[in-house]
């Protein structure tokens, strides 16, 4: 038997292997790792998906919270398990893309040791002001800032979070210059908007709409590409400034080299759960959008985000040791 025989020989035994694998697959339950705390957005969102998944597929789900360091130790945890399809992990842009340069020394590479599997969901922030500073569109708000460069405040939920970077990402594209506040969350970032103390801040749909209704604040635009079907009012910030996008999006992943028919079977299941009415009323509470992506078009997706909020990162000069 020569070499290119053992070869041949070799690849198609490993190949139904791989294929006999997933036909049994699942024959235990599944670990899915959040690595953010009960209760967050991201967690709510993917005891949803568990649900339907364990339902469709004769198997639990189990949700494994592990938070802490921006996320980074659920997403470490999860880079180093056992690339079967009994690990996966359900995380958003801030653990994922962002921390892909925010942080210098991660124990993993965000493209290279995962798998995509799908976009989950997504969810808008809205930029808000306080009615006292009379202005109801981005482009006032732009000139205002522009005639007062450097003067007025905006407030966050802390060094390189996803509205810290929006923001400066915002600032960079309006040619204008701001002050940035940084809070403890986004709930705090908010009510200095209210109180008068920064002028404006990415907030979310769910922390902003009601002060909105109470005339409290004014939703000047939405942070995704077009319109979202909760806030249709509410004009996209890309509509004043071309290219703009930045929003939250949650996704599912796997460990390098598990094998494709797994991740085939998770993408379908996955897919399927995000139909289901329940998913449905869960997401709307939440104010978020299924996001039925392809593999390959979320593996596109996940390239092209690290790259643009690392050059948000960059750009502001943010390293986490």
């Amino acid at each position: 038997m020569n070499t290119i025989t053992r070869l041949v020989l070799s690849l198609a035994v490993a190949l139904s292997c791989g294929v006999a694998m997933a036909q049994g697959y699942p024959t235990k339950p599944i670990r899915m790792v959040v690595p953010w705390p009960p209760g967050g957005v991201t967690d709510v969102l993917a005891r949803a998906v568990v649900q339907q998944m364990g339902e469709s597929m004769g198997q639990q789900v189990l949700i494994e919270n592990r938070p802490g360091a921006g996320g980074t130790i659920g997403v470490g945890l999860a880079a180093k398990a056992a690339p079967d399809g009994y690990t996966v992990l359900m995380t958003d842009i801030s653990s994922h893309a962002i921390s892909a340069t925010l942080y210098s020394k991660l124990p993993y590479d965000v493209l290279r040791d995962f798998e995509p599997i799908t976009m989950v969901a997504g969810s808008p922030m809205v930029l808000s002001t306080n009615p006292a500073l009379k202005v109801k569109t981005v482009r006032q708000f732009i000139d205002l800032a522009r005639s007062k460069q450097g003067q007025l405040a905006y407030g966050s939920s802390g060094n390189g979070s996803i509205t810290h970077l929006a923001m400066e990402r915002f600032k960079r594209m309006a040619g204008i210059e701001m002050l940035h506040v940084p809070y403890k969350g986004t709930v705090p970032a908010i009510a200095s908007v209210l109180a008068g103390d920064s002028a404006v801040a990415f907030g979310t749909i769910p922390g902003v709409v009601p002060h909105a209704k109470a005339g409290k604040l004014v939703m000047l635009g939405g942070s995704f590409a077009t319109r979202f079907s909760q806030i249709p009012d509410v004009p996209a910030i890309a509509e004043t400034i071309p290219g703009y996008d930045m929003g939250f999006y949650t996704g599912l992943f796997a460990p390098a080299k598990t094998p494709r028919e797994i991740i085939e079977r998770l993408h379908a299941e996955t897919t399927k759960a995000l139909a289901h009415p329940r998913t449905l009323e869960i997401f709307a509470g939440s104010a978020a959008q299924p996001g039925n992506m392809t593999i390959a078009q979320y593996r596109d997706y996940m390239t092209s985000e690290v790259k643009a909020w690392g050059e948000v990162v960059k750009a502001v000069g943010l390293k986490v040791d």
